[in-house]
């Protein structure tokens, strides 16, 4: 068993060939800020590097896996372009590893969060677990690859209901479309999405590389025109008078995230 403490906002425990990496902002629901999306990326790196790592689950402490981008938080100064890029390299990461990731969401999956399970090689959701893509509703955009990976998952015209409406679906409800894999009880949720890591490490390490690039192959030719389309709707939709005023709304009041 090996234990590695991470930094501030990412947690990573590996036992038995498989790492549980946690997001770690819990007082936040897990809501994306930058030092998150750079932590995440480390521990990710960190995972990809190393042999005997040979399955990967992604959760999240506390009461959700990740409630989307911390709307209280001012957006940082600076390179705009680059701060969206670097969220979608957790995108990239996530897909790119050779080790299999599992996502256990439960609570809530919003925006962001829901972006990050979508990059996920499975997802597993507890019953209590709420998917929901509200940026249009904010005035933003997505930003995960939501924009490609969605539609594959549901089809076009359920993904635009999905990211149109930004409306809220269960665990039941995201499992009967195509989001999730399963769903389990809650406090059942982290022992499954392990045991189901240990039956992936379990097997030949490069078979199931193997399958996970052979499958990913013709969506990741296509994912990035979409990464590049999305940062460019992003860049057009962070500034508007609708965005300052729901970011200023939730400063007011406080709030999950997106």
């Amino acid at each position: 068993m090996a234990s590695v403490d991470s930094a501030r906002t990412v947690a990573i425990d590996i036992t038995d060939g498989v790492a549980v990496v946690s997001l770690d902002r819990p007082h936040r629901l897990n809501a994306v800020v930058p030092t998150l999306v750079d932590d995440l990326i480390a521990r990710l790196d960190e995972i990809a590097a190393r042999e005997d790592v040979r399955a990967v689950v992604l959760a999240g402490n506390g009461r959700a896996f990740c409630a989307g981008h911390d709307l209280k938080e001012s957006t940082p100064a600076g390179d705009s372009r680059g701060r969206i890029e670097r969220i979608q390299h957790v995108t990239r990461r996530l897909r790119a590893l050779p080790q299999p990731v599992i996502a256990a969401a439960h609570g809530y999956a919003i925006g962001a969060g829901a972006e990050f399970a979508l990059s996920c090689d499975l997802v597993v959701a507890a019953e209590d677990a709420v998917f929901a893509f509200p940026e249009a509703g904010l005035g933003l955009s997505v930003t995960g690859g939501a924009s490609r990976l969605l539609p594959l998952l549901v089809g076009p015209v359920r993904a635009k209901e999905l990211l149109l409406l930004g409306e809220r679906i269960g665990a039941q409800r995201a499992m009967e479309m195509g989001l999730v894999n399963r769903v389990v009880a809650t406090d059942e949720l982290r022992g499954t999405a392990v045991d189901m890591a240990r039956e992936l490490a379990g097997k030949p390490s490069y078979a199931v590389t193997l399958v996970k690039r052979a499958v990913d192959a013709g969506i990741d030719a296509s994912l990035e025109a979409a990464l590049e389309l999305e940062v460019t709707h992003a860049l057009l939709t962070e500034n508007t008078a609708h965005v300052a005023a729901s970011a200023g709304r939730f400063r007011e009041r406080g709030t999950e995230g997106t």
